[in-house]
């Protein structure tokens, strides 16, 4: 079982950025795969983004393509998301999740249930 602990949401005007992390304990770190998700007011979680166990591979939602980035400490047991060019609609409850295994084909990450262990999600908000 893995433990997961979010921070660094808040509030920030639209274009602004923001980085928000997830310390894992628990399992190895860098024996599983990472992943981001959000879920906004009266809506389904959705994917944001995954990182395989050695950082080597990303994968990222077309809506946060070339403005979010995900990143992974394997020594720090922590991963990381850096938001970018924020948008009104990327105001949500962010969770971090622990997948089942190192890495995934592309189209496993988008699924929540390839990811065993969730944490308590920090709120983002962006405002205009």
């Amino acid at each position: 079982q893995v433990q997961l602990v979010e921070s660094g949401g808040g509030l920030v005007q639209a274009g602004g950025s923001l980085r928000v992390s997830c310390a894992a304990s628990g399992r190895t770190f860098s024996s599983y795969a990472m992943g981001w998700f959000r879920q906004a007011p009266g809506k389904e979680r959705e994917f944001v983004a995954a990182i395989s166990w050695s950082g080597g591979s990303t994968y990222y939602a077309d809506s946060v393509k070339g403005r979010f980035t995900i990143s992974r400490d394997n020594a720090k047991n922590t991963v990381y998301l850096q938001m970018n060019s924020l948008k009104l609609e990327d105001t949500a409850v962010y969770y971090c999740a622990a997948a089942l295994r190192p890495y995934y084909s592309r189209s496993s990450y988008y699924s929540s249930d390839s990811f065993g262990s969730w944490g308590q999600g920090t709120q983002v908000t962006v405002s205009s």
